[in-house]
């Protein structure tokens, strides 16, 4: 039986194949880099990624009436370390609009978040502002991940490197990542468990990697576990897009690192 995953990358080999063809309509403008690397260094609470999300293939309709840019600068007033934008159109209703408009909006670094599996796609993100892209390990072979992290460094952009279990996050230290998520969601299956994180966070760290913790984050005592496994950092969507109260959210979830924040 086809996963999630399998079928989110199909469509995008498609769509790669359009992309090639058609590039001359998306912006050139060279905007400033952000790195997020710098912030984190720096970091003495826990740093949160905004992710701004419309929809997903497992929780279907998040949030279709909030526009970007104003919710990107809320999550910039009220501390957010980093924006990421769900670019991905086919399945999370997302837009590489989005990113050229956030990251014109925000002065933080931004993510383009997307199924990212050709060199193609790292050039759009460049020429559209990304500060980051993320990579993940479930969508690439060994060698793949390695040829576009080094394309994406090229780039001047930082790249997100994102496992599930023991055996990508093998595949993500040998690659040299400086940044790595761990998503606590399966990608095959779309299940969430926070002990992902748990269980990968002390060898990330142990790498000397900063650590981001992904997907499954709805409130402080989750943070709270990611933090104690080692997490430097957060990326939320889901419970920030349905936020009835986006600064107390946000606040909420910048809680003090565990000893003095060091990697």
């Amino acid at each position: 039986m086809e996963t999630i995953l399998e079928r989110i990358l199909k469509v995008k080999k498609t769509e790669i194949k359009y992309l090639k063809e058609n590039q001359e309509g998306f912006s050139k403008e060279m905007l400033p880099k952000r790195s997020l690397l710098n912030k984190l260094e720096k970091a003495k609470e826990i740093s949160v990624i905004a992710e701004f999300k419309r929809s997903s293939p497992s929780k279907g309709i998040i949030n279709h009436s909030i526009d970007p840019v104003e919710q990107a600068k809320q999550y910039e007033e009220n501390g957010a370390a980093a924006i990421s934008v769900l670019t991905d159109e086919s399945f999370f209703n997302g837009s590489i609009h989005d990113l050229i408009a956030v990251k014109k909006a925000v002065n933080v670094p931004v993510l383009c978040k997307d199924f990212i599996i050709d060199y193609v796609q790292i050039d759009l993100a460049a020429r559209c502002g990304a500060d980051i892209v993320l990579l993940i390990v479930a969508a690439l072979d060994e060698m793949r991940l390695i040829e576009l992290y080094q394309y994406a460094k090229s780039k001047g952009l930082e790249v997100l490197i994102e496992v599930h279990h023991s055996q990508e996050l093998d595949m993500a230290l040998k690659s040299g990542a400086k940044l790595i998520g761990i998503n606590n969601r399966n990608l095959k299956t779309f299940q969430v468990s926070l002990s992902a994180t748990e269980l990968l966070g002390p060898i990330v760290k142990k790498s000397g990697a900063f650590l981001v913790s992904e997907s499954g984050i709805h409130n402080q005592q989750d943070v709270e576990r990611v933090r104690n496994a080692g997490a430097n950092g957060i990326l939320v969507g889901e419970a920030l897009m349905k936020s009835a109260n986006l600064k107390q959210h946000l606040e909420g979830f910048q809680i003090p690192l565990v000893g003095d924040g060091c990697k």
